[in-house]
């Protein structure tokens, strides 16, 4: 592990150097919320999905810090209950990217350039990531602790070019998480990563209440971890800054992190879950 990708990780992890702005996308007809620098001509903008029961103020600092860093970043805030639809949540991305190409942010001195778009999420909102992914072209796919969705993301990921970074937590192998067989379908290239001692929903702001269900809590390194990680993935594929290629390379050590290949995992002996109420409402809703 070279000590330039340890201290580039460390320096993506905090702040980066722009002025972060703060709007609203329900002007522009789609609840949810858009965090821009404060000022810039034809940047890029990731547009980001929120997981289960959950909503685009569980990730402000996720996306205040990819501002920070110069991306327009833009948060739907729509299929936040307990029976979402993974469709309308891509639809909604789609439309969230629409709007910071074709809007003039600020005080209409921030522009995004059309070429310059990435898709995230976090949980079912990295698998309504994918499936958007799949109905237009993107420069880029973040699948950050992934969950199965409806339709299914590795069903789609084939036909999706864009290069993908796949996180998964510790319990990568569970069935909450679908990152290993999403990794393993991908299209285009494809990093597939475990955080160490991450959880699946460990990069959640404030969802405590939620820990008696078995979502568990907030875990501030695993929340730091993933930034910069998905920062210098951005900062690669997006932005073609070559120092920053060790971050969209599935064989480079990274600190805090491991390799996976999705094609020598093997499945392991399903276990009782502390959540069963997901997998229930998905099945209810096929």
């Amino acid at each position: 592990m070279s000590a330039s990708v340890k201290s580039l990780l460390s320096t993506l992890t905090a702040r980066g150097p722009h002025e972060v702005l703060r709007g609203n996308l329900g002007i522009a007809g789609q609840p949810g919320v858009v965090f821009t620098p404060a000022k810039g001509l034809n940047l890029p903008a990731v547009a980001f999905a929120h997981g289960w029961l959950a909503g685009a103020a569980n990730y402000r600092r996720t996306l205040e810090h990819l501002a920070s860093w110069g991306f327009v970043a833009a948060a739907p805030d729509t299929e936040r209950g307990p029976i979402p639809s993974h469709l309308n949540l891509a639809t909604d991305l789609l439309t969230t990217l629409d709007i910071c190409t074709g809007v003039r942010l600020g005080i209409g001195d921030i522009s995004v350039h059309p070429d310059k778009l990435a898709l995230a999420g976090h949980g079912m909102g990295a698998g309504a990531a994918v499936i958007a992914a799949s109905q237009r072209e993107v420069a880029a796919v973040a699948a950050l602790y992934p969950s199965p969705t409806a339709p299914s993301g590795e069903a789609l990921a084939p036909s999706i070019d864009a290069p993908a970074l796949i996180l998964g937590g510790a319990d990568i192998n569970s069935v909450s998480s679908n990152a290993v067989p999403l990794g393993a379908a991908w299209g285009g290239p494809a990093v597939l990563r475990s955080v160490d001692k991450a959880s699946h929903n460990g990069m959640v702001e404030g969802r405590r209440a939620l820990a008696a269900l078995g979502a568990g809590k907030h875990e501030a390194k695993t929340e730091r971890v993933t930034r910069g990680l998905l920062v210098g993935f951005l900062n690669y594929t997006v932005l073609g800054d070559k120092k920053y290629k060790p971050f969209a390379d599935p064989e480079a050590l990274i600190p805090h992190t491991q390799i996976v290949d999705p094609e020598a995992v093997e499945e392991e002996p399903e276990q009782p879950q502390k959540l069963p109420v997901l997998q229930l409402i998905q099945a209810l809703r096929k």
